[in-house]
């Protein structure tokens, strides 16, 4: 793309459905670069303030989705796509759905499927960072879909954050989504329970969190030491257990169960930690390294 098509790009007019807190971060972003932005929500109050700030809010969701080649959207789940813009199919023709919203890898793909099905073309994506720090250096935002549409687009959507084009599967930036927010929930889960375990001592929140979280912040050094890509092992299908073994980790997991036991805490995280360790070992891989629970979790029984 020449610098004329990316300085039509970048001042080309952009719609924005759904105003939460994410979708007017986008909209503000949108402003500030130059974009004329079209919004709609289903509660028009929500518009106000990117209203003053320059956006223009349509009446109808067909008017929306008329007002720009790029729509994105910020909504609940794909459900409320399919809710809002089943009234304005008859538009959707030529244009570029973004959809930012949460949900399933399959349901992106139906999505896509959908889309395809109005003459329109799907890109599925996924921001990484809260609402405040979309359009910042420290913004990525998760794509997946035809790279044609990515790369028509990439001046714009990458005003947003990083962008990081996964491929032609429109479920795979979902996916990645997803994988992410699993780590980052079991995360806050265990942050929650470590700060209830210390406070049945007496440690405030304001002392535990400092230390908890300086820890947390060490996990990914600790993961990487002496490998420059802990995961090349994995997809190896090695475990070498030179360093912290099954049995090992095992007994640290039965440790916090019992500790929270005693402590009369929920045990539903220590338990299911607890579980990965115990599957292994019962599957005869105890002296492995700990990585081998992801057999356990990749077959349930």
């Amino acid at each position: 793309m020449n610098e004329q098509q990316n300085r039509i790009r970048r001042n080309s007019a952009v719609t924005v459905i759904g105003l939460g807190p994410m979708g007017q971060a986008m909209t503000r972003a949108l402003l500030t670069a130059g974009h004329p932005v079209t919004v709609w929500n289903r509660t028009a109050g929500r518009a106000d303030g990117v209203v003053t700030d320059g956006a223009t809010l349509a009446a109808t969701p067909g008017e929306a989705v008329e007002a720009s080649d790029l729509v994105i959207l910020s909504l609940t789940d794909y459900q409320a796509m399919y809710d809002i813009l089943d009234s304005a199919t008859a538009s959707l023709g030529g244009r570029t759905l973004v959809n930012l919203s949460s949900d399933t890898p399959d349901r992106s793909r139906e999505a896509a499927t959908w889309a395809a099905g109005h003459g329109a073309t799907f890109l599925t994506g996924g921001v990484m960072v809260p609402a405040p720090m979309v359009g910042t250096e420290a913004a990525h935002v998760y794509y997946s879909g035809p790279d044609e549409a990515m790369q028509s687009h990439l001046p714009t959507l990458t005003l947003l954050g990083t962008p990081k084009h996964l491929g032609g599967d429109p479920g795979l930036a979902q996916m990645m989504y997803q994988a992410q927010l699993a780590l980052f929930l079991t995360t806050l889960s265990g942050l929650m329970h470590a700060t209830a375990m210390l406070g049945t001592a007496g440690v405030k929140a304001q002392e535990a969190l400092p230390e908890l979280l300086s820890f947390a912040d060490s996990i990914g050094g600790i993961l990487r030491a002496g490998e420059e890509n802990p995961g090349a092992a994995l997809d190896a299908g090695e475990y070498p257990g030179d360093l912290s073994t099954v049995i090992m980790m095992g007994a640290t997991s039965d440790h916090i169960v019992e500790t929270s036991t005693s402590l009369g805490l929920d045990l539903a995280l220590p338990l299911a930690v607890q579980a990965h360790y115990r599957r292994a070992i019962e599957d005869g891989h105890g002296g492995d390294n700990w990585t081998r629970i992801i057999d356990g979790i990749r077959g349930p029984r």
